[in-house]
């Protein structure tokens, strides 16, 4: 097998597996919270992403790691979880935890998309091995990270179109 299929079938099984735990563990969890709540703990998870700086490190990934996925990958990461920590310490201001829950969402979710297409554009699964011991967080981690990204974006939009239904007056209708 190719290193390219390896990755993909390592890749595609990351999701396959975390969407089977998500739906029987997590889901159930999260929905039987409050949204603050359930906005916290994926911020908690989340919080993290500092972890992606990792794909600077000389030593744990390897020195052909193509730059143009490594930056972008560590410093959106980054990005992401220091917003999501913004989220975790303004839980007491919630339209300003508010705003970071959604900024982190829209950043987070935005990396993980650009990282898939700067891997893809630099020839990564070909060499998924200059991960090094970086390897997991694209196996293991992303995919977490992504579902649980659709899923908070689900409970913000959810809202907004109750909202919406109640403004065209189909909730009467109902």
């Amino acid at each position: 097998m190719s290193t390219e299929s390896i990755f993909q079938t390592h890749l595609v099984l990351g999701y396959v597996a975390w969407l089977i735990c998500f739906g029987a563990y997590i889901l159930p969890w999260l929905t039987s919270m409050d949204r603050v709540r359930a906005h916290r703990a994926i911020a908690t998870l989340h919080s993290f992403r500092f972890f992606g700086l990792v794909f600077l490190l000389p030593g744990v990934v390897g020195p052909n790691l193509p730059a143009s996925f490594a930056t972008f990958a560590a410093f959106g990461d980054l990005a992401a979880g220091l917003l999501a920590v913004l989220a975790l310490v303004t839980i007491r201001m919630r339209p300003v935890f508010w705003l970071f829950v959604v900024a982190f969402n829209l950043v987070g979710m935005g990396d993980l998309v650009l990282d898939y297409y700067h891997a893809i554009q630099a020839g990564l699964p070909a060499r998924a091995g200059e991960l090094g011991a970086a390897y997991a967080i694209p196996i293991i981690y992303v995919p977490l990270l992504m579902i649980t990204h659709v899923f908070a974006s689900y409970l913000l939009l959810r809202p907004l179109a109750k909202a919406a239904r109640v403004l065209t007056g189909e909730a009467a209708v109902s």
